[in-house]
């Protein structure tokens, strides 16, 4: 999915998005319905693995949703750096739901049972069930602990939502959780769909307890999300597309609305909007779907918009996940208006290059995939690693501290392809200060360490991966690096 343009230099244009910007997270694929999970100093982002369709002539087609069977996870300690820890097959007989058809919208929540931690993943089979997997980890391996759907029509207060999709999970401080789910519309029922649902979960999180109880939310869409902020719960959601007139007061079409209430399951009080539709920022719109999450003091907004497939020129449905900060008002606990962008975030710490990092993480690229290796090296549930699909292709990462007075070397786990490659090693831009050089042998079929001096590599500086070798071929698979 990359364009191979290249600038006069030979090295290759970033598509969607140009060094120094934060949104969208990642370039070389799609992710949308982002769902947050802040779990050891990191968020981890689970997503709808969007991906490219096509007609029966090879032409881009309209995205239909129905061939997604998979969720794709990205994290990030620094909140600029994305790594990338490939899908979760949730659905089909290939899947771990074998009983579900499609992933769609995913939700995930961490809780201690028992003394140890435990994750779970909700997830949408399409608009008529939703659906948990169980892991250890937040990266997997994950199980589906039921062989069949954890919500259907036939749990009591369900029976009359349009769309059972859409899940937000939400552990209250006292341990009792919560799922929030739901939308569509019913015939002429767009003011007051009365298709939102919040229901408690069991202890154990894979079992409901009683009935699910209504959310009025005014023009419901789809898309629930679940936070609390000094001591008062907010449900956020995406409002719907009704051509018709509204009453004053009311949130426009697709725009992210929210209510507050002073218990989990309501009643509920409507505040307004927060988040305009992407087509306001973006110039191409779409459905809104959002998640809010508390990182280190701050909070912040997830929410996807059809960026990158607008630069690819193929804006028909397929999102990608955005970043932008969350503020509340001190008197009266109400959001702030978001305003979405492409700058994105600021990072919240400088990145460490003395410790072995993934070489799927990044901040910018352009001219690669990151994809299985060809040969597991074992670090990882889904490992994925970066291959190098021509010469000039790169990946860069974002304000990393070489510190004083700086590194003398770095190591590279690589696996060599067709032809000898070399990989670039510079600084603040992909065709900037070299100080460094790695010779990676052809042909080899497992990842092997190389290691080359650098030079002047001290302070604080945006880096860059830059790969070298005969043009039009694939050059390498980068597994990790270290610096030393």
């Amino acid at each position: 999915m990359n364009i191979l343009n290249k600038k006069d230099n030979g090295i290759m244009k970033a598509t969607g998005k140009e060094p120094g910007q934060g949104n969208p997270l990642v370039s070389y694929k799609f992710g949308a319905d982002p769902y947050a999970l802040v779990y050891k100093d990191r968020v981890y982002l689970y997503m709808t693995n969007d991906v490219l369709e096509y007609d029966d002539s090879g032409k881009v087609k309209d995205n239909t949703y129905g061939n997604i069977n998979k969720i794709t996870v990205i994290s990030s300690d620094d909140l600029m750096n994305w790594t990338d820890h490939g899908e979760i097959v949730a659905a089909r007989s290939e899947g771990a739901a074998k009983w579900a058809t499609q992933s769609w919208a995913p939700a995930a929540v961490h809780k201690v049972i028992d003394g140890k931690d435990k994750f779970f993943l909700y997830f949408a089979n399409n608009a008529s069930g939703i659906g948990v997997l169980t892991s250890d980890s937040p990266e997997g391996p994950w199980v589906d602990p039921l062989g069949k759907a954890l919500i259907l029509r036939s749990v009591p207060g369900v029976e009359d939502v349009t769309w059972l999709f859409d899940p937000a999970v939400f552990v209250d401080d006292d341990g009792k959780a919560y799922i929030y789910f739901g939308g569509g519309i019913p015939e002429g029922k767009e003011e007051w769909p009365n298709t939102a649902r919040v229901m408690e979960l069991g202890p154990d999180m894979i079992s409901v307890v009683g009935e699910a109880k209504p959310i009025p939310a005014p023009f419901l869409f789809e898309d629930a999300g679940i936070n609390k902020y000094d001591g008062r719960y907010y449900f956020t959601y995406c409002s719907n597309f009704f051509s018709g007139e509204r009453p004053e007061g009311s949130p426009p079409a697709g725009e992210i609305a929210y209510m507050t209430s002073d218990h989990p399951m309501g009643p509920w009080t409507y505040r307004g909007t927060i988040l305009k539709n992407p087509g306001h920022f973006f110039g191409v719109g779409g459905n809104n779907h959002h998640s809010i999450f508390a990182f280190h003091d701050k909070w912040y907004i997830a929410y996807h918009a059809q960026t990158l497939s607008k630069a690819l020129g193929v804006p028909q449905g397929y999102r990608s996940t955005h970043l932008n900060e969350v503020r509340f008002s001190d008197a009266d606990g109400a959001i702030q208006e978001i305003e979405a962008n492409y700058e994105g975030v600021s990072a919240i710490q400088f990145f460490n290059p003395y410790q072995s990092v993934p070489a799927a993480t990044s901040a910018w690229n352009a001219g690669i995939a990151v994809e299985p290796p060809v040969s597991s090296s074992g670090e990882a549930v889904n490992e994925r690693v970066v291959t190098a699909l021509t010469d000039g292709s790169w990946t860069g990462l974002a304000g990393v501290d070489f510190g004083q007075p700086g590194a003398s070397a770095i190591t590279v786990s690589a696996a060599g392809g067709d032809q000898p490659s070399i990989i670039e090693l510079r600084l603040d831009q992909p065709d900037g200060k070299l100080i460094g050089t790695v010779k990676v042998a052809a042909g080899s079929k497992k990842a092997a360490e190389w290691t080359a001096e650098v030079a002047e590599a001290e302070g604080i500086h945006d880096l860059y991966f830059v790969f070298r070798g005969e043009g039009g071929k694939r050059l390498l698979q980068l597994y990790r690096w270290q610096f030393s």
